[in-house]
């Protein structure tokens, strides 16, 4: 089949696949892995501008500033799903890392159709959600832009927002109105504009780089250890409990009640430990260190 030149990279029809039907079901398994396995190193490619996009976050955290995802069908619902991740793994308030997705909540379990093809109502999730120059808008849109996210990125933009667009189509790049564009190409999906497969995967790793650098970037971790988890199951409980039994050297009966004085919070349990003081005098230690745990720890600012 030739391909049309005008049409998405996402919407050309691979050749590899173009019999799929026919093949055992090995085989198409075996294409399917081999089809995933050019997304790597397609977001690899983008790693200098996902580490530009990193520093605009972080820059923006650091004002008081939010991040917003905002998207239509499978890339609404991997930003949703990856600013619902934030809370619990870094311990960070639901309004920092928000997920905007065309049609509202309903749209992240069944498809409600013509949601993506209304720029006002893109600008208008982001009126309302008050953003300003503090904050920053990402944009997805795996197979070009569509009308709701472009509202939303010139509504951003406008605003005075920093803006960031990731799509897997390369005929996007030109007229994307953001600051930064990410661009992995991983080429025609094995099912002709099935982009929830190789471009939504790439997606997902983008979105997985963003927030958990900027996350590092901003003293949520120590080393490679998730110091400010929400310990909000039995799972995290143990989690903390070996976190700070590996920090301090302390024995599990001994990290538990030492998390029981700091209210379960990890880091300022850790504090409490090194620094010789109290929960209170722990956590004015972290704000006095801006939350990096290695410096309250030294006793350095």
């Amino acid at each position: 089949m030739r391909k049309n030149r005008t049409l998405p990279l996402t919407e050309h029809s691979n050749p590899r696949s173009s019999a799929i039907d026919r093949l055992s079901t090995c085989d198409v398994v075996e294409l399917i892995n081999a089809e995933d396995m050019l997304v790597a190193p397609a977001v690899g490619k983008e790693r200098l501008k996902i580490a530009e996009g990193v520093d605009m976050i972080v820059e923006h955290f650091r004002k008081g500033g939010r991040l917003f995802y905002v998207g239509a069908g499978t890339s609404g619902r991997l930003g949703v799903l990856d600013a619902s991740e934030c809370p619990p793994t870094f311990g960070v308030k639901p309004t920092l890392v928000q997920g905007i997705i065309a049609g509202g909540k309903k749209a992240l379990v069944r498809a409600v159709e013509g949601a993506e093809d209304i720029a006002n109502d893109g600008a208008k999730a982001i009126t309302k959600r008050r953003i300003c120059d503090k904050d920053v808008v990402v944009g997805i849109a795996a197979c070009g832009l569509t009308p709701y996210v472009r509202g939303a990125l010139m509504q951003a933009k406008e605003l005075g927002a920093g803006t960031i667009f990731i799509t897997c189509s390369p005929q996007a790049v030109s007229n994307a109105p953001a600051d930064i564009v990410i661009n992995p190409v991983v080429g025609p999906e094995v099912i002709t504009g099935s982009t929830r497969m190789k471009a939504g995967t790439a997606t997902k790793l983008v979105l997985n780089t963003l927030t958990t650098t900027a996350m590092i970037k901003i003293g949520k971790v120590y080393g490679n250890l998730m110091v400010d988890l929400n310990a909000t199951n039995n799972k995290l409980r143990d989690r903390s409990q070996r976190i700070v039994s590996q920090m301090t050297g302390l024995s599990k009966a001994k990290a538990i009640e030492l998390l029981a004085m700091a209210k379960g919070k990890v880091k300022p349990a850790i504090v409490m430990h090194f620094r010789k003081v109290d929960l209170s005098q722990a956590v004015v230690i972290l704000d006095n260190c801006g939350q990096s745990l290695r410096n309250a720890i030294k006793g350095r600012r």
